[in-house]
Parts: C-alpha cells; structure tokens; sequence
C-alpha cells in the first residue's frame, strides 16, 4: 500500500508539472529572475569599466603634470630633486602602484620600487609612446592597469618659416597601478545587489504564485461547473465570461450540452417510439389470436381472414425489426462499405424496373432522365437502398395518376440523384425532422399508408457513409424533391 500511495504522489506531481498553473508559475519566474540577473552582471560590469576608465584619465592626467615638472627639473639628467621624488613616493603610494621612468636611451632612470634602476626597457608600448602617444592596459587577471606616458619637452627650431615651437620626446614613465581597491568595492556592491536580488527573488517568487492562481482560477471554475453537470446537479446552460478563451470554452461546452439533450431528448422519443411501433403488430395479433380461441366454432373463412391479418402483422413486425438492424448497422462507424465500380445508370433502371409495377396500382408514372453515363465507386447494395427509399417513399406519398421523376447527373467530382414527385408534400416546420426516426409528418395518413418511419433514417446514413449529402424541398399539396450527391471516387478515412 505504501507503494501505491508513493506511485500516486509522484503521478500527482507529474501532472501538476504539466499545469496550467505551474507553467504561468514558471513563466512569471523566469520573466522576473532573469533580467533582475542580467541587469545586475550589466550594472557591474559597467561599474568596473567606468571605475577603470576613470582612474586611468586621473592617473594620466597627474603623471602628464609629473611629466612636466620631470623636464622642469631636468630630472632625467640629476634625478636628485627631492620636489620630484616626493610626488612620485605620492602617486605610487596613493593608487598602490610603481613608476618607472626611462630615459632617451631606453635606460631606467627611476623605479619607484628600487629594483630596476640602469637597466634597459624595450617594449612595444615604450617605443609607441616615444612616438608620442599615451598608453594604457588594463590586466583584469593580474588587477593592474599600465600606462605609458610621454616626457615631451617644448623647444624652438628655426624653419624656413621662421622660429616655431616643437615637442620633443625625451623619456616615457612606465605606470602601473593597482585596481584591488576598485575590485573590492565591487564585491561590495554585488554582495549587497545579490542582496537585494535575493529579497526580489522572494516578492517574485509570491508575486507568481498569486498571479498563476489567480489567472487559473476562471479555468477552475469551469472545471466545477462541468462537474456539476456531470454529476447530474444541474443541466443549465453555464458561462465563465472572464477570458474571452473560456467564453469560448463555454460556448462550445453549452453548445454540445444543447446537443447532448436534443440526442437523450431523441433517444427517450425513439425507445417509446420503437416500444409502440413493436407493441401494435403485437396487439393485433393477440386480439386477433383471442378472438379466433373464444370461437372454436368458427368457420374457415373467419380463420383464414384473421391468419392472413396475422400474417400480415407478423410481416409488418419483421419489417421493423429488419429497418432497425439496418439503422444500428449503419449507425457503427466502423461500418465497411464494399466498394466497387458501379454504372449507376443501369443500377437506377433496375430498380425502377421493380418498382414500377407498385407504381402502377396508384396510376402513378416514373419517368427516368439520364443525363450522362455516370459510373462511381460505392456500396451497390448501399446505394440500392437509397434509390429504392427514395423512390418507394415518392409513390407512397404520391397522388393518383401522379409522377415521380428521377434525374441521374454528374459533374468532375461528384455525381447527383435527384427524386421529385407530384405528391401531398410537407409542411416547410416539418423538414428539419424527416430524418429523426419513427418521425411522421402525418402519423394518421402514414398509418394508413405503412412503413416504419425508419426509411429516410436509413437514406441519410447510407448517404453520410458514402461522405455525401442529402438535401430536399417540399412544398404542401404540390410535391417533394430529394437531392443527392454522393463523390464519384470513393473518400477513404483513416
């Protein structure tokens, strides 16, 4: 048991996991987190760049008015000027750094720490700043940054012009100062910034939890609102207006709930439907029965009369029965058609071949018109039923010395039957029921004339199988047409 109760904890976090909810959760996080985290590695980064960019324009700025005082006191020649020392002692100590200076002949005339005194130095940046530029590099591994600075003199040559002043390089000072102090006021500004990301982690973190619930909460909603249905609570219609998506949720819901009711409303009226259809043939034949066992001496022809009349109730009984296999067969989506190739043209002379003796007890002429050779791929058998419903159904409710006619015609996709008659139609409320069963426009006048009421039930699932349509239009005491079209090729589904 404790292994199931395990199972079913880790399968609830799953499907949490794949929530609504978590996902807004995971959404609102990272939309948070990440630019609070992006912002801060930017803001010190910047830092360290403005903060390095700053000390090296101070520094060069001092170690130019250095350079001056250097050729002021002719410090590259006597280096004994104690003025000088003391302000290179100065901005050595102050930025925690060394200064040498190299003389015009690349030999060091001063290092601040004493060490490289008379030896030579030559570098790229020392003979760059020879040429007159002012150097710097910043060594983010090693924390310094170095500069070179050049020891210019102004003097005067004469020219072909006349006496014009000239800058003359005479030495460079080679600078490198320390940026600890600067890194270390950085960590201290990252440590309070992670800090207070930290403390924006948290209000983010309830912040997203507030919002994902509350934003889920509509959804959740619908949930108790279909589950009250279900439940059978209630069967209302229901509405959760908050987002326009569960508006349309709802709309759609309401619509198959509408739907749901008008199929249990159809399946209660065909249970009593089928229950009476099923019960009369069974009355007749008991009344019949009886009344044949409380005569025993009646005569033959009183026997043979009610055996034909129960006969012919258990055939109509039959024919019910027979109509009702035919719908639920049809009904089963897994239903095969046997296709084939079928010259439809000849399919629709045969069977108004057999139905045209019917017709001829009413008077009733079936005229045929084929427009074109049609051949298709569908259900022979299928297809029969239909041309036979229609047309049977065309004499049934025809007038006498009426016609029926039946148009065969096809385009590049699709072919169409169309059965029109002279008949006693139908009301335009009554069309959109035709094909409910046991649905009856006249139930008197149809008990008189027979069938099931399952006929054209029957049509339009043969029909809808062949993924075709049916349509019809009747007009009272002048007739009724049935059109339908079925593709000539035959649509596979998968």
């Amino acid at each position: 048991m404790k292994w199931k109760l395990k199972l079913k904890k880790i399968f609830g976090r799953i499907a949490f996991l794949r929530s609504l909810r978590f996902r807004l959760f995971v959404i609102f996080l990272v939309v948070g987190i990440v630019p609070s985290v992006f912002m801060r590695y930017g803001i010190m980064e910047n830092y360290e760049e403005h903060a390095i960019a700053l000390r090296t324009t101070t520094v060069q700025t001092q170690l130019r008015i250095l350079a001056n005082h250097l050729i002021t006191y002719n410090y590259l020649q006597d280096n004994s000027s104690e003025v000088v020392g003391a302000e290179l002692d100065m901005l050595s100590n102050l930025y925690e750094g060394r200064v040498l200076i190299i003389g015009g002949n690349f030999k060091v005339v001063k290092d601040t720490y004493a060490i490289s005194e008379g030896k030579i130095i030559i570098s790229e940046e020392v003979i760059r700043s020879f040429g007159g530029e002012s150097l710097s590099n910043y060594d983010r591994e090693h924390g310094f940054i170095e500069m070179t600075t050049p020891i210019t003199e102004t003097v005067k040559v004469m020219t072909d012009a006349g006496e014009v002043e000239q800058s003359v390089v005479r030495g460079v000072m080679l600078t490198s100062i320390s940026s600890d102090s600067i890194m270390t006021t950085k960590e201290v500004l990252n440590r309070k910034a992670l800090i207070l990301e930290a403390l924006m982690i948290m209000a983010i973190i309830a912040i997203a939890i507030v919002l994902s619930n509350l934003l889920t909460r509509p959804f959740g909603r619908v949930t108790q609102a279909i589950s009250a249905i279900k439940a059978g609570y209630t069967d209302e219609s229901i509405s959760v207006p908050d987002y326009l998506e569960t508006e349309h949720i709802m709309t759609a819901f309401n619509q198959l709930l509408g739907r749901m009711k008008v199929l249990d409303k159809s399946r209660q009226e065909f249970v009593s439907n089928v229950s009476h259809e099923l019960k009369t043939p069974m009355a007749s034949i008991k009344v019949l029965s009886d009344s044949l066992i409380s005569q025993p001496d009646a005569p033959v022809e009183m026997y043979r009369e009610f055996m034909g009349d129960i006969a012919a109730e258990i055939d109509r009984e039959n024919r019910i029965i027979t109509d009702l296999l035919s719908l639920v067969k049809m009904d089963k989506t897994v239903a095969d058609l046997n296709i084939s190739t079928v010259n439809m043209n000849e399919l629709t002379e045969l069977i108004l071949k057999r139905l045209r003796p019917i017709a001829r007890k009413k008077d009733i002429e079936i005229v045929f018109e084929s427009i074109r050779p049609v051949t298709a791929e569908v259900d022979e058998v299928k297809m029969s039923l239909i041309i036979s419903n229609l047309v049977e159904n065309a004499i049934k409710y025809n007038k006498d010395h009426g016609s029926v006619k039946v148009t065969l015609d096809a385009d590049h996709q699709m072919f169409s039957l169309e059965v029109s008659d002279t008949g006693i139609g139908m009301p335009e409320e009554a069309l959109e029921h035709i094909y409910e069963r046991f649905y009856r426009v006249d139930k008197s006048h149809s008990r008189e004339i027979g069938g099931t009421g399952l006929g054209l039930a029957i049509t339009r699932s043969a029909v809808l199988m062949h993924r075709g349509q049916i349509t019809v239009k009747s007009l009272l005491d002048e007739g009724t047409t049935f059109l339908v079209k079925v593709p000539l090729i035959h649509i596979k589904t998968v």
